[in-house]
Parts: C-alpha cells; structure tokens; sequence
C-alpha cells in the first residue's frame, strides 16, 4: 500500500457525476396525476357524448377517429411529461389514469349494453 507523506494511504477523490441531470429531484405527485387524468377523459369524453353545437362529435370524415385523438394526444403528453424526470412522477401518474379510465369505463360501457338489450 502506497501512503501519502504522512503514512497514511491516500483516498481517491469522488467521482463527479457526466450528467447533472441525475441530480435533480424527481417532481411531480403521482396520486395527483392519476387522479387528475383519469377525471380529465372522463370529462372530456361525457361532455363529448352529451354536448350539443360545435363541441359535439361531428359526422364529418372525423367521426370514426375522433373519439380517439383525445386519447393519443393525452398518451403522448403523459409519455412526453414521464420521460423527463423533472416531470417524471406527475407523467407516471397520467399513464396511471388512463389506465384507470379504461378499466372503469370498460366497465361502464358493459353495464351499459348490457341494460339496452336488443
């Protein structure tokens, strides 16, 4: 063992981090966001099926996609807001609710057919 001028060995210094984003706190709540997401589509696809003038569905060439473009844009935003880690929780949290929002109005939609019986 090779000692320092005193004997005693000498310690390397630590090493310093490449990226200075791993030092950044995580951020974001991800009760919050799953709460918040999945009351989010669940609005935005009520008032869709309900509402009357320009925020109803159109019949246009849209008619069949438009339910979903809700879905890939919070997707993407959820995705976008997970990857970061400034944001990471709070996106963990989106992707959380959509999950919920289709369990729950998976089953919604069941119980709905399921009472229109033809």
């Amino acid at each position: 063992m090779s000692g320092g001028p005193s004997g005693v060995p000498e310690v390397p210094p630590p090493r310093r981090q490449e990226n200075a984003e791993d030092n950044e706190p995580r951020g974001g709540s991800l009760g919050l966001g799953a709460v918040f997401g999945a009351v989010a589509l669940y609005a935005v696809y009520v008032l869709g099926t309900i509402a009357q003038g320009p925020y109803a569905w159109s019949a246009s060439f849209l008619a069949v996609p438009a339910p979903f473009i809700p879905i890939v844009l919070y997707l993407a935003v959820a995705i976008v807001l997970a990857v970061r880690r400034r944001t990471s929780f709070w996106g963990a949290g989106l992707l959380i609710g959509l999950g919920a929002f289709v369990l729950l109005g998976g089953g919604l939609c069941i119980s709905f057919l399921v009472q229109v019986r033809a």
